[in-house]
């Protein structure tokens, strides 16, 4: 493990030299420099065709029981039987069962196969049978939440043409949906054909697209958009009001947001607790002590009395301007109050103690979070971890150990908890060395393991890095796996180098291990994400005639990049 250590020791200062080792790896993958992405899947797949089976190329999700994909299988068969069954019914004029054909509706969203599920909904509205309010909202609001704005739109307007109407409630899924996908100007011309509908907008609405306007344009335009929906009669709330606030203090522009946070009375409301708590997080991190001090006075009880988010942000922006003595203190006086700490108010005073190189007092502020039965997160570890940065890191590894031994879980399985942690939150090195210190004893690193630190540095944009590890997996007789491959390949996809992915899926095989159906997938976004969506529903539509795409994938895929001439 040393020499996996040493190898990504450059991390906290990168070197401009190549890895010779990982030049070695590189070196295994043909035509590099000349690959086409146009005609390199198609060509990989052909020299494949014989090692691909469909039976052995079935994904199975990790820690899962055995049977469970035979499960899910047996369910997709079920589903697709009810769909079939239900479709030669209306077909024959009759009328389905409206509880039974909602129930399938709802299945089919959980199945995430939402095609069926939209024409379920339109065969019930057809033979004349009206669907209740809340499986043609839960519908809508799934195709939302996935992303199919588009599908969801069309299913609206069908509706409406069948004589179904649309109430508020949907319609703020469709609202949400295109401020969620960057589209402010189709959600206000919504919001045009709401009130022309003679339906009334709610708060949610309003606070919807003010969030989409000064997240996309900024506040000034979100103001104006305040005052335009005032102007035509509509009525937001105080959630309303915050959310501009928000955008006021996120923009740096605290003297506009204390006017704006003053003025709330005259518009007809009382700020809340939300409402203090948003400015004074701004005063706070701007140092301002005494007009800080001036809004807690004024948090005095009911709808504005402090909460644990209230101590939290004095925690968080004391420790931020170097007074952690001061934070320690606002974190006892939080108890006193009969307030219970979370890590989440811990964690800040444990990473600048850690910054600090503070060993002591970090032992202390722990033993103090385990008496007040205050469980460690991955941001715990985080802060632990930036005692790696002070060349602590033996100290960092021990005070790690220690938490392992109060923890139900074993010393492996905590161990790899916390390499994953440090790994998705961006410090793969400070992983890489408590890594080292933690296979002094005993600690056996293993694909989740591995797979764990690939994409960390896949992340951290260190491709590089990231094939190197393949090398040393190597050297110490570990065969890469599969869900090792799929980690890397979505990190070359992800930093746009799906040419590369491709040449490792081809060496993937040649070292005989067979592709998922999330290696599959992966590609297959890899390639529309780089604005190929011919040459990726190319691709789809043949792995779906391979049968190694399961039929909830590809409905999924075709949904979200709209792909056309693939059946499902």
């Amino acid at each position: 493990m040393a020499t996996l250590l040493s190898s990504v020791s450059t991390l906290t200062n990168p070197s401009p030299e190549p890895f010779r080792k990982a030049y070695g790896f590189y070196s295994q993958i043909p035509n590099l420099h000349s690959f086409s992405l146009n005609k390199g899947f198609i060509r990989v797949l052909a020299s494949t065709q014989v090692t691909i089976s469909p039976k052995d190329s079935v994904y199975t999700k990790p820690n899962r029981k055995p049977g469970n994909n035979n499960d899910t299988r047996h369910r997709d068969h079920k589903l697709n039987d009810a769909f079939l069954q239900l479709e030669r019914m209306v077909s024959k004029g009759h009328k389905p069962d409206v509880v039974q054909a909602t129930n399938l509706l709802y299945d089919l969203c959980k199945a995430n196969k939402m095609k069926k599920a939209i024409k379920v909904m339109e065969m019930m509205v057809s033979s004349g049978i009206i669907p209740d309010a809340s499986s043609y909202t839960y519908l809508v609001n799934c195709l939302c939440k996935k992303g199919n704005v588009g599908y969801a739109m069309q299913l609206v307007e069908k509706m409406e043409d069948y004589g179904y109407p649309t109430n508020t409630v949907t319609y703020n899924s469709l609202v949400r949906g295109l401020c969620m996908l960057g589209n402010l100007n189709q959600s206000l011309q919504f919001l045009d054909r709401l009130i022309q509908k003679g339906l009334v907008p709610n708060a949610f609405t309003y606070s919807f697209l003010l969030e989409a306007a000064y997240k996309e344009r900024g506040v000034h335009e979100a103001m104006k958009l305040l005052d335009d929906i005032i102007a035509k009669g509509g009525k937001p709330n105080l959630v309303s009001y915050n959310v501009l606030l928000t955008g006021l203090c996120k923009e740096g522009r605290t003297e506009e947001a204390t006017r704006f946070f003053r003025n709330l009375p005259s518009k007809g409301f009382e700020p809340n607790v939300v409402s203090y708590n948003i400015l004074l997080r701004s005063l706070c991190m701007e140092g301002r002590w005494e007009e800080a001090n001036e809004l807690l006075a004024e948090m005095d009880g009911g709808d504005r009395s402090p909460t644990v988010v209230t101590y939290n942000i004095l925690i968080g922006s004391l420790v931020y301007h170097d007074k952690t003595d001061h934070a320690l203190k606002v974190l006892d006086e939080m108890v006193k109050g009969r307030f219970r700490p979370s890590a989440a108010s811990y964690n800040p005073i444990i990473a600048r103690l850690c910054s600090e190189g503070k060993v002591d007092l970090v032992v202390k502020c722990l033993d103090q979070m385990f008496h007040r039965r205050c469980k460690p997160n991955e941001g715990t570890y985080n802060g632990l971890a930036m005692l790696c940065g002070v060349g602590k890191v033996q100290e960092a590894f021990a005070i790690i150990q220690s938490l392992g031994n109060k923890q139900n879980s074993s010393p492996q399985e905590f161990y790899k908890y916390v390499i994953t942690s440090l790994c998705r939150k961006g410090k793969t090195y400070q992983a890489f060395q408590l890594l080292y210190e933690m296979t002094k004893y005993g600690f056996t690193p293993d694909s989740y393991t591995y797979s764990s630190l690939i994409r960390g540095l896949c992340v951290e944009g260190l491709i590089e890095e990231a094939l190197e590890i393949f090398v040393v997996m190597e050297e110490y007789d570990y065969k890469p796996d599969v869900d090792n491959f799929n980690a890397l390949l979505l990190g070359l996809c992800k930093s746009r180098r799906t040419d590369l992915s491709l040449e490792v899926f081809q060496m993937m095989i040649e070292k005989g291990q067979m592709p998922n159906e999330t290696t599959y997938t992966i590609l297959v976004e890899g390639i529309a994400h780089q604005d190929e969506l011919e040459l990726s529903a190319e691709v789809l539509k043949e792995l779906q005639l391979r049968q190694v795409v399961s039929e909830s994938t590809v409905e999924r895929l075709v949904m979200q990049y709209d792909f056309e001439g693939i059946e499902v």
